[in-house]
């Protein structure tokens, strides 16, 4: 009896989870880095505010049965707080690129002459 009653407390805390991670996407920009996958995704709430979550996934191993195992870590930005964080990101980001030396695009280290560079296929069907 006691367990029984222990699940049913759980379940619907479960439920709420899944519920708060659903959120319509309304839109959404993928940024690749390394074994790093950085989501920004622009979600609607129950009320039709938007929001911001921004989750970082790293490839972190291989399990025994050969699957990648990732690490999540998320991030949910509200409206009232977009002014003070865009202020303290843009902030952070000129301190950074002000402190450290430029860094050389792959395209600016080896120019690649237009004979030399192979032929992409052309979607002109």
């Amino acid at each position: 009896m006691i367990s029984f009653f222990n699940r049913s407390k759980e379940e619907p805390q479960k439920v709420q989870r899944e519920e708060r991670e659903d959120k319509e996407i309304v839109f959404s920009k993928t940024v690749k880095a390394g074994k790093r996958v950085y989501y920004l995704d622009v979600k609607k709430d129950r009320r039709s505010d938007l929001f911001l979550s921004i989750t970082e996934s790293k490839r972190k191993s291989v399990s025994e049965d050969g699957q990648f195992i990732f690490e999540k870590h998320k991030i949910f930005l509200y409206k009232e707080d977009f002014d003070k964080f865009e202020e303290a990101m843009t902030e952070v980001l000129s301190y950074m690129r002000s402190a450290m030396p430029a860094v050389e695009t792959p395209e600016e280290e080896a120019p690649v002459a237009e004979a030399e560079a192979p032929a992409e296929p052309t979607e002109e069907a």
